[in-house]
């Protein structure tokens, strides 16, 4: 697989404090790769490594097959939380003045920009102020900023902070439509339903240590226990629980039913099949909910940061 970006190693120390100890991660290009962590798990830090805020104390970063080198920041559009807008400028101005300090010339910036303006509908904005911008309308505007130069890599970290639903999926739609056209994105975020929406690959850093990373697909698949939700119609429901009992591990489930079910969630043995468990309790009843209970990212994040407290 080809990857942009590759970590090999990376550790951070500030004096005794260790903010990243011994991560690598491999990016593949034309990919969305989610970097999740609980506050202070050393996920700010490595982006700062990358945009070259901060150089790793050991390891190193390569880029496209190459160590990182200062100009490679061209290449690099960061969205940073805290948002980096000078109030007082107007927009327009400003957002011109940050292009070409991408190595954009001003009549490219401009005609970037009015594509841009149209394309998310702010075309009004170029001569207003930052400050009389709500949070979510600069937000907009820095995302404009971060995409304008056609970065290989795209670094948003909590990119919905500010929006509303409408504008968070304007957004996201955006997202989508990059990774569509090329570009690679490292996505940070507190927002578990994003990263199930938006990524293809994800790594959890916690207290300064990756530990685990890979497809999201590959995750969920590695983390899911062979249970699945049922919803059974019997005459006598009682009778039946008894004898599922006796022969898996069952607990009472809660999910919405037209029907007058008896709600189960059942595991089964490893070496068993879904198709194994169906033909049981179609034998024994009819079956009107039938449906594997697959971890969600927030699940994982959550089990897998709790076993490691």
């Amino acid at each position: 697989m080809d990857h942009l970006l590759v970590a090999e190693n990376v550790t951070k120390k500030f004096g005794d404090f260790t903010a990243l100890n011994n991560v690598s991660l491999q990016i593949p290009k034309g990919s969305i790769f989610g970097l999740l962590g609980p506050n202070g798990a050393g996920k700010t830090t490595f982006i700062r490594i990358i945009n070259q805020i901060t150089l790793p104390s050991e390891g190193r970063i390569l880029l496209d097959g190459k160590p990182l080198q200062p100009n490679d920041i061209q290449h690099i559009g960061y969205l940073p939380e805290e948002r980096g807008l000078y109030k007082s400028m107007k927009v327009g101005e400003q957002a011109l003045y940050l292009a070409q300090l991408k190595g954009l010339s001003k009549a490219e910036a401009k005609a970037r920009l009015k594509y841009w303006f149209e394309r998310l509908n702010i075309e009004d904005w170029w001569d207003k102020k930052i400050q009389e911008l709500s949070k979510g309308m600069a937000q907009k505007v820095q995302f404009v900023v971060t995409v304008l130069h056609n970065p290989k890599l795209l670094i948003f970290d909590e990119p919905f902070s500010g929006f509303d639903p409408v504008n968070a999926n304007l957004i996201k739609d955006e997202i989508l439509q990059l990774r569509k056209e090329g570009a690679t994105i490292l996505f940070s975020t507190h927002r578990m339903e994003s990263v199930e929406e938006l990524c293809d690959y994800m790594a959890l850093i916690h207290k300064s240590n990756k530990l685990l990373d890979g497809k999201v697909t590959d995750i969920k698949r590695a983390y899911k226990s062979n249970t699945f939700e049922v919803g059974l119609e019997s005459p006598d429901n009682e009778l039946l629980r008894k004898e599922l009992a006796a022969t898996f591990l069952i607990k009472d489930a809660s999910f919405k039913s037209i029907n007058d079910d008896l709600k189960l969630r059942i595991q089964i043995e490893e070496t068993a099949s879904p198709n194994d468990l169906l033909m049981h309790l179609t034998s024994r009843a009819q079956v009107n909910y039938f449906v594997e209970v697959i971890p969600s990212v927030n699940d994982i994040f959550i089990k897998t940061v709790t076993g490691n407290a």
